[in-house]
């Protein structure tokens, strides 16, 4: 499906790795340029050279995150060489494992940090080319459960945040024309969900628990299922829809698991 996004500039937080690296890949197979915004320069590096030798175009800009000065020389550094942004994916954030009875203060707004405060912070340093551009912005965001590390409150409330965020800033950027959406994931199979599995004595019993409940084909979302309904909303395909959270899981949330 040609989804009319060729020679378009995007920027993609930890787009280097598991889900990230599958909308970058995606966006430069549409011929877009995906620019993976990362903090580990050789890993960056790799996934940019991954897309080129697949004969896609991508730019690069690091960044620790969780810092403002660097979001926002990130972004200059987009402008600079492309001269527009024409979409944000803020998808960067970690399950750290601070819960209510092992957290403190400190790990807390560290976890906050971490997975939403930069959603914010790169909203807000694209949104002046975003309005030139009426380009659109996309959330990746998280079904919570319980992971047996001792909690989630800070990474629940940051997922929490990114689809209050989502619909606020869907509602503030109207008159601009800019779309913005989320897409949240439940069970996709990222090398942190692996690392996850393999650290337990009973991943694969865990890990076939887990899909058995997965009401579709019984199996985990890919990272390309989650990148493709990215792009998808990214683009002018989807001109008419924002404010919206949308679930790529085959049905885990919201079906009934007894199916």
């Amino acid at each position: 499906m040609n989804l009319q996004l060729k020679d378009k500039v995007v920027i993609v937080t930890g787009g280097d790795k598991g889900i990230g690296y599958g909308i970058s890949a995606v966006l430069a197979n549409e011929e877009a340029i995906p620019v993976i915004v990362g903090r580990t320069e050789k890993d960056v590096l790799k996934a940019v050279q991954q897309i080129e030798d697949n004969g896609g175009k991508a730019f690069h800009a690091l960044a620790e995150l969780t810092d403002p000065k660097q979001c926002k020389k990130a972004v200059d550094s987009v402008i600079e060489k492309f001269g527009r942004i024409d979409g944000l994916v803020n998808n960067a954030g970690v399950n750290d494992g601070v819960g209510l009875e092992n957290g403190s203060y400190e790990d807390f707004v560290a976890s906050i940090n971490k997975s939403l405060t930069h959603y914010f912070m790169m909203a807000k340093y694209v949104l002046p080319e975003l309005k030139k551009s009426k380009g659109a912005i996309v959330n990746i965001g998280s079904k919570v459960s319980v992971t047996g590390q001792g909690g989630t409150s800070g990474y629940a409330a940051a997922n929490g945040g990114r689809n209050s965020l989502t619909r606020e800033w869907a509602v503030e950027l109207l008159p601009y024309g800019i779309r913005t959406n989320e897409v949240l994931v439940a069970e996709c199979y990222t090398p942190m969900y692996d690392r996850w599995i393999k650290s337990m004595e009973n991943g694969e019993e865990k890990l076939k628990e887990i899909t058995d409940r997965i009401p579709l084909e019984n199996r985990m979302t890919t990272a390309e299922e989650i990148a493709n309904m990215t792009v998808f909303l990214l683009s002018e395909k989807s001109s008419h829809t924002t404010g919206q959270l949308i679930y790529v899981d085959g049905g885990y949330t919201h079906l009934d698991r007894s199916l």
